[in-house]
């Protein structure tokens, strides 16, 4: 069995600049954007337009949008939470792809836990649910041929506690049987996880009760935050999971920066960080296209902006060292901060004067580049 078809969507322009400083200029996002569209990655979130007033680091989305630089070959999409924040998207489309060129996939969503709705967007889980019947009249109006089921905060809330399988299915089951009724086949699925949550063996169990109750949902998203440190091992148990009829579709943020003001946790939620997800997916033989030098620069030029270090591994240690040009020297000197572990791109200048404790230059058959070294 092979793995699923994988998809990539960076959301650190959105997920992760949405709860950071306010004050970060116009300048270094649209560099940072820049940076962000030749590294491969295929689609890339901006930002939002939504109101300033509850999300200030989003004021200046305009402004970001008319002066990057749109790479052709990437797609472009922003959150837009009502109808006057669509009408402000659709003036930058293109590039920005506000859906009109999309598969037309209706879905019926809806958080698990009324307080995190309530919190999130001034609207309670039963509010969310009375909008499903006039998405369906309208999915079926507009003949739509195919529609999603979807839960978010799905498996717990640091509010009401844990949600178990039988509490998601029995949304996805009422969610399903709308869409039945109207004769429009479901074939996809979404599980967001905004407070941290997740944990790769209740992802896994899910995975499966759903495909073996639904085996016509092959199309499945995962939006994993990272807070507890989970979300990168939850989108391995999907792959594990998954096979190569399906589709896997992950979202991250370089750095594994991110988070939500009204889970409770801030910026230590965090969410899957893309360096250690495209990492792991190649390590894995599953093609992204992506280029991972590019990606650390990017983390790099991020932290820069932010004045620390952020969340993410591959950007700190690097990549695993493959060939024998990109093996470590033996006779390196000690290297104990994360300013000298950067030799892996910067080289050993980094480390130029570190502790040195071995009597004799280190040799090894291992390595026989070492047995050249002279007396």
């Amino acid at each position: 069995m092979g793995y699923p078809t994988v998809t990539y969507k960076e959301e650190g322009m959105r997920e992760g600049m949405q709860i950071e400083d306010a004050s970060i200029p116009v300048e270094d996002k649209v560099r940072l954007l820049d940076a962000l569209s030749e590294t491969g990655l295929k689609h890339i979130v901006v930002g939002s337009f939504v109101s300033p007033r509850y999300t200030p680091q989003m004021a200046e989305i305009d402004d970001v949008m008319a002066r990057f630089t749109p790479k052709p070959g990437v797609r472009y999409t922003a959150l837009a939470l009502n109808e006057r924040g669509r009408e402000r998207a659709q003036q930058y489309s293109p590039p920005l792809d506000t859906g009109e060129n999309s598969t037309y996939r209706p879905t019926l969503r809806c958080h698990m836990c009324d307080v995190f709705a309530r919190r999130n967007t001034n609207r309670s889980q039963a509010q969310e649910m009375a909008d499903w019947e006039q998405i369906v009249s309208t999915a079926k109006a507009l003949g739509a041929t195919e529609a999603g089921i979807g839960t978010n905060a799905s498996w717990g809330s640091n509010f009401v506690g844990k949600f178990s399988n039988a509490d998601r299915m029995d949304i996805f089951e009422r969610q399903h049987a709308m869409w039945d009724e109207a004769e429009i086949p479901v074939t996809a699925v979404s599980l967001g996880d905004p407070m941290s949550w997740c944990m790769p063996h209740e992802v896994k169990s899910q995975l499966v009760e759903i495909k073996s109750r639904w085996p016509d949902i092959r199309d499945f998203t995962l939006h994993l935050h990272n807070g507890r440190g989970m979300a990168l091992v939850s989108a391995y148990a999907a792959l594990e999971t998954l096979d190569e009829t399906d589709t896997l579709n992950l979202d991250g943020t370089i750095g594994g920066i991110g988070g939500c003001p009204y889970c409770g946790n801030g910026r230590a939620t965090g969410q899957m960080p893309t360096e250690d997800a495209i990492n792991m997916l190649e390590e894995m033989g599953i093609d992204t296209g992506v280029d991972i030098d590019k990606v650390i620069d990017c983390v790099w030029m991020l932290e820069d902006m932010l004045g620390r270090a952020t969340l993410g591994h591959v950007s700190k240690a690097g990549p695993r060292p493959k060939t024998i040009e990109e093996w470590y020297d033996p006779n390196a000197p000690f290297v104990e901060t994360f300013e000298e572990a950067r030799h892996f791109k910067l080289g050993p200048s980094v480390y130029e004067g570190g502790i040195y404790p071995w009597r004799e230059p280190i040799r090894s058959e291992q390595r026989p580049d070492t047995l050249e070294v002279a007396d």
